[in-house]
């Protein structure tokens, strides 16, 4: 199960989808390309700075006052992990 924790200044993704073997998970492929667009749209079309982490099960982003672009973008993100876990509930939750 992928967990998924929005907070007013973090996001924490972790865990594993377990929808199919390693490599044709398709959840894990959904939730991993929202994930590092966000961070690479926060980083590249924003000034908003950002910390984060990324490794095999986890990821934790870190920003501070996002402007409205930034804020577009995680606003954005979270609409599509919602769809991810309406489409998935047995695989992906939002806590």
């Amino acid at each position: 199960m992928i967990e998924v924790k929005i907070r007013e200044n973090e996001i924490i993704i972790f865990g594993h989808a377990g929808y199919a073997e390693p490599g044709k998970d398709i959840v894990c492929a959904g939730v991993t390309a929202l994930t590092e667009t966000l961070v690479k749209s926060l980083e590249d079309l924003t000034e908003d700075e950002i910390e984060y982490e990324i490794s095999p099960g986890w990821v934790d982003i870190q920003f501070g006052n996002l402007s409205g672009q930034g804020q577009l973008l995680v606003d954005s993100f979270f609409l599509g992990i919602c769809l991810i876990a309406a489409d998935f509930p047995d695989h992906v939750k939002i806590l």
